[in-house]
């Protein structure tokens, strides 16, 4: 089944620092823009940043999953085990600090999925994950 593609918007604090990661860290190319916000192609999904002030504010919470203390709230994309890969080294070559590393989370289960967790600049949490079987992406 093809889906269209979500939006999102997040705060930012800075939008030279978004521009920076989004664009050149994630290599993600920018589309429309103004001086107070940018969309971002995210694999085909919009994702606008807008500048709001205090945005990069301390916001972290955490829920506990598979032994890790997942940061919430947090967005991200569902990546096809090679491009995950891809983007997995590319995050380290740019001395990405990761929440959470990239690790194959639940092994062997319903749900066996890879997955790594970063903040951007302005503390936004993100998840990229992959399944070798997009089959199991809602598997129980």
């Amino acid at each position: 089944m093809t889906r269209p593609p979500f939006h999102l918007a997040i705060p930012v604090d800075d939008l030279a620092a978004a521009r920076a990661f989004y664009g050149g860290v994630l290599g993600f190319p920018e589309g429309r823009s103004a001086p107070r916000w940018a969309d971002w192609d995210m694999e085909g999904h919009q994702v606008v940043t807008h500048v709001v002030e205090g945005a990069g504010a301390s916001r972290a919470r955490s829920n506990p999953v598979d032994g890790h203390e997942v940061p919430v709230p947090h967005f991200g994309l569902v990546l096809a085990v090679e491009r995950f890969g891809e983007l997995a080294d590319r995050l380290r070559a740019a001395g990405t600090r990761f929440v959470i590393e990239p690790h194959v989370r639940f092994p062997g289960e319903p749900g066996e999925q890879w997955t790594m967790f970063l903040l951007d600049p302005a503390g936004n949490a993100l998840e990229f994950k992959a399944f070798a079987d997009l089959e199991q992406l809602f598997a129980t």
